[in-house]
């Protein structure tokens, strides 16, 4: 039986067969795991301290921040640090998404150059190894939130959907920016800054309660902003999050999802080219 034949047309912008597209993906998720885990050994994050510093880093962070906070505010309290942590660990969903998935496909040069697959597996995998990075943290802040008091109920368990439409942006967003840096690699460059300003725009130092009207009414420009607002309402605070913000999240996960995977099937049969 004669092997299957691979034919490589010449580039024309538009979305490949669909269909077979996924079909093909599908059929590779086996790699796709192999290939994430593979990433968080070379990174050391399979040894015990490897784990501790996924923890670590974070909450080592929301204690200087805390501290910051007492000190240029004058008090704070228990609920406080619990919302400051808890946003901060899913802030580092989406961040580790992003500092991932920018260079996902430049890195993966000669796999692209000698093997024909589907690209889109590079920032998916990306978006896993930051999945596994936040797991662990989660089981660190139910623990943290029991020792400092903070309510407990039925109401925490909104926090899932919520998980959800986060995991979507994180895709997306690593979708789309592991794209844009194959045409603009100086985005690499410039993406600690634009985390370190999303950080600083969204409810994670302070509460979306506490914002005056005025500057409530820039929160439709910041696509984080109801998803970490609808994720401490959840799990720090045992409350239903408004609806709004979780249908604003929510498009915004599906559309920063959409436009970027149409972007990237569009563009990544000429990736080869341009890497």
């Amino acid at each position: 039986m004669s092997a299957p034949l691979q034919v490589y047309e010449p580039f024309r912008a538009g979305l490949p067969p669909l269909g077979r597209y996924w079909k093909s993906l599908w059929a590779r998720r086996t790699f796709i795991s192999q290939y994430s885990k593979s990433e968080l050994r070379e990174q050391h994050f399979d040894s015990v301290f490897g784990q501790l510093w996924l923890v670590l880093n974070p909450l080592l962070l929301s204690a200087v921040y805390f501290l910051l906070i007492v000190i240029i505010g004058g008090s704070s309290d228990s609920t406080r640090y619990g919302h400051l942590t808890a946003s901060l660990f899913l802030f580092y969903l989406v961040s580790n998404s992003l500092t991932g998935g920018v260079k996902s496909v430049t890195a993966g040069q000669r796999l692209i150059l000698n093997t024909a697959f589907p690209r889109i597996m590079l920032p998916i995998s990306a978006t896993i190894i930051a999945l596994f990075k936040f797991l662990p943290t989660l089981f660190v802040f139910l623990v943290m939130r029991t020792i400092i008091g903070l309510p407990f109920g039925w109401e925490m368990l909104w926090a899932i959907p919520v998980f959800f439409i986060a995991l979507l942006f994180s895709l997306g967003v690593a979708i789309t920016i592991s794209c844009v840096n194959v045409y603009f690699r100086d985005i690499a460059s410039f993406l600690p800054y634009m985390t370190r300003t999303l950080l600083y725009l969204s409810p994670i130092l302070y509460e979306a309660s506490s914002l005056s009207p005025k500057l409530r009414a820039l929160e439709v420009f910041n696509p984080l902003f109801p998803i970490l607002d609808s994720w401490s309402q959840a799990v720090v605070h045992s409350q239903v999050p408004s609806t709004a913000s979780l249908l604003q999240g929510l498009a915004w996960a599906l559309g920063i999802f959409f436009i970027g995977t149409y972007f990237f099937l569009s563009r990544e049969r000429e990736f080869a080219v341009r890497l």
